[in-house]
Formats: structure tokens, C-alpha cells, sequence
């Protein structure tokens, strides 16, 4: 089998998806004669900052011989690819048949959780002599290596099924049903997920930016996210696909302490919340939290937390027994008297408070969610789970 690896193919001003040109080097290679095994959409990094939105990059396994899969494919990324933007700077790896080898698998791994340069793909580009294609800086190499990888790396895939727009509609208003897209998602949750977001309204799988996808329906197997884009009513549809990715898996989380994180990753942490939360600008809630006395002094932006324990009581200036009113200190460490009845407390007392927050885990809502990040509703967690659907 024969792997073909693209990515950093679009812009988010100009268009174009890399999901697109997959889909379009999919059908080259079959009207050749070719088979398609299968898509892999691999999100990598959500913290890199020359990402577009979701940071996907696209792999095809293929039958076809390493030569006449890279011909195929730089052949579409020359004709398609966003190359006029100044931040689009495309790669394209092939790698044959033979045994993927542990160095790319784990590079794969290392591009979910990490920040790589081109230097180090290059290097391992060059000693497996894989064959590769780049344009202007060639940073797409890195996803396009990792792509080649993904598919060894991780487990537990889950499935896309995108519908891309006829060519003539494209930076023109999306025409899609919004009541069909609300039926069609009750239908399929919760096999499909992060269809809708149900408190703002909003079809999150109908995408903003002026690039080809129509809509994109992502679940658990492809029989149900098939079945959601199907009750869906939209204008024409050029052409779908079917994409194996590592979407809601939290492939990216890794293992970390507070006032031990590095910038450009993405941890699970425990930790205390030790001030009162504020609520700032947009809504964003910000709070310190403290593991073991360590503070982080940057900022944590938050996919989901579990709340484990809650002070659930307050120290209170204790009410009189007899008439009800607050007592009031009868001096320095001489605790608190009624002036009226003459009762007393040694001191305050504890009051139960009203929670409205329980345990378990909570998580921001579809319309927030990073694509990587695994919905509650997903199972597999430790706790109690309160889905935003």
C-alpha cells in the first residue's frame, strides 16, 4: 500500500480545504484505474499558530506505485492549492509499500502534542527516501509526513462525512435547511456528535469560511453519519466523502502539573481553583488554580474539567436563636452577642450553600470545541458527565 501525505493546501481568506484536494486526488487516482483504501483526516496541534482553523492535515492510502501516486498528487496541489496566500506554503510526502517505521510513527504522535520544524521533517524525509514535493517553504511537509504516520500512531478513529459545494457557488451564502439540519442531528445523536449547538441555534457542521465544504457530519461510524447528511436538505452537492480521523479522541492531551506547562500544548491537569472566578470579555471565566502550592502564572484555556470536590459550606456571623437578627462581635476573639436578647456564639458558624454546580465533568459548547477535543457524550469518562449538546 502506498501513502500519499497533503497538507498546508488552503486559506482562511481564499478558500480551498485540504479535505477538498484529498478528495480530489481520491477520484484522480481511481479514474487511473487505482483503488482507494481509505481517507485519513489527522488533526494535528490545536496550538499552532500557523494553522487554519482545525490544523488538518490528509493522507490516501492508496494501490497505486509511489511514482504515480506523487505525480497525482503534486498535479492537484498545483491546480487547487491556495498558493497566493502568503501563509500557504504546501507539502506533499508518498511513502510505499513496505512497513511503516517507528521514527514516522512516532513524528505523527509528536505533531498532535507538539511543535515541529521543517528541518526535522526534512531530515526524516530524507532517511526513510520518501518521495516529496513542496512549495514556497515547504511547511506542509511536516503535516504531510505526519498524515503518512497517522494511521499507525493512533487508535479509536471516528468518521466525517463531508459535502462540497458546486465550484460556481463557492464564496456565495451556504443555502442548507436549518430545520433539517436540527431533525437530522436529533436523528443521529448521539452516534453523531457536534452536528448543531442547540443552546445558540447555530448548525456548527455548516462551516463560516469561504472554502468548498457545504457541511460536515462527524460521529462514531459511518453508517450514522451517512444517515445524518442524508436528511439534510441543501443546495446541489458537488461531491462527499468519507473521512477516518482522529477528531473527538483527545489524541492531543497529554499528562501535566500546573506551574509545569510549556506553551503550545495541550495537558490534563488537577488542581484547586484558589480565587474567585471572574467572568471577562466574550464570557470568558478566569480563575487561579494551584496543585500542590504551584501557581501557573500563564493561561489554560480550558476544553473540559471534572469537578471532583466542591466547598459546599461558609463561615457565617451566626442569627439569633430567639429573634433572628445577625449577632454582632462582642470584641476581639470574644465571639458574637445579640445586643436585644443577650444571646451569644463563640464565633461563626457554619451555612450550607446553595450549589449550583454538581460533580462531574462539564465541557464548553459545540460551537467552541476544538475539532480534536472528545465530547463528554462520547463516553469512556471517570465521573458523571453533563454533555452541551
Amino acid at each position: 500500500m502506498t501513502v500519499i501525505g497533503i497538507d498546508d493546501t488552503d486559506s482562511r481568506e481564499r478558500g480551498m480545504c485540504t479535505t477538498y484536494l484529498a478528495a480530489r486526488v481520491a477520484a484522480r487516482i481511481r479514474e487511473e484505474g487505482g483503488a482507494v483504501e481509505r481517507r485519513v483526516l489527522v488533526r494535528l496541534n490545536p496550538a499552532i499558530e500557523y494553522k487554519t482553523r482545525g490544523n488538518a492535515a490528509l493522507a490516501v492510502h492508496t494501490d497505486l506505485d509511489a511514482e504515480r501516486a506523487l505525480a497525482v498528487a503534486r498535479e492537484a496541489v498545483g491546480s487547487l492549492a491556495a498558493t497566493d496566500d502568503p501563509r500557504t506554503h504546501p507539502g506533499v510526502v508518498v511513502a510505499p509499500g513496505e512497513a511503516m517505521p517507528e521514527p514516522v510513527i512516532e513524528f505523527a504522535r509528536r505533531a498532535v502534542r507538539e511543535r515541529l520544524t521543517i528541518d526535522e521533517a526534512r531530515r526524516l524525509i530524507d532517511s526513510t527516501g520518501y518521495r516529496h514535493a513542496g512549495w514556497k517553504e515547504s511547511r506542509g511537509l511536516i503535516g504531510a509526513l505526519a498524515a503518512i504516520g497517522a494511521w499507525a500512531a493512533f487508535g479509536g478513529w471516528t468518521y466525517e462525512h463531508i459535502a462540497y459545494r458546486e465550484a460556481h457557488r463557492r464564496g456565495t451564502p451556504r443555502t442548507v435547511d436549518h430545520e433539517s439540519v436540527f431533525a437530522a442531528a436529533d436523528w443521529g445523536y448521539p452516534a453523531a456528535w457536534d452536528t448543531v449547538d442547540r443552546e445558540e441555534g447555530s448548525a456548527v457542521c455548516v462551516p463560516h469560511a469561504p472554502g468548498p465544504i457545504l457541511y460536515g457530519i462527524r460521529g462514531d461510524d459511518p453508517e450514522t453519519v451517512r444517515g445524518v447528511a442524508d436528511r439534510i436538505e441543501s443546495e446541489p452537492v458537488e461531491r462527499t466523502g468519507i473521512f477516518v480521523t482522529n477528531q473527538g479522541t483527545d489524541a492531543h492531551l497529554r499528562e501535566g502539573s500546573v506551574g509545569e506547562l510549556r506553551d503550545g500544548r495541550a495537558y490534563r491537569v488537577s488542581g484547586t481553583v484558589s480565587t474567585p472566578p471572574e467572568t471577562g470579555r466574550g464570557g470568558h471565566v478566569f480563575f487561579t488554580l494551584e496543585d500542590g502550592g504551584s501557581v501557573s502564572d500563564g493561561t489554560l484555556k480550558l476544553e473540559k474539567f471534572a469537578v471532583r470536590d466542591l466547598v459546599e459550606t461558609e463561615l457565617a456571623v451566626p442569627s439569633c436563636p430567639d429573634c433572628g437578627r445577625s449577632m454582632e462581635s462582642a470584641g476581639r476573639d470574644q465571639g458574637y452577642r445579640c445586643r436585644d436578647c443577650g444571646t451569644s456564639e463563640p464565633g461563626k458558624i457554619e451555612c450550607e450553600i446553595e450549589r449550583a454546580l454538581g460533580r462531574g465533568w462539564y465541557e464548553v459548547p459545540p460551537c467552541a470545541r476544538r475539532h480534536i477535543a472528545k465530547p463528554l457524550v462520547r463516553g469512556g469518562f471517570d465521573a458523571p458527565i453533563h454533555p452541551e449538546r
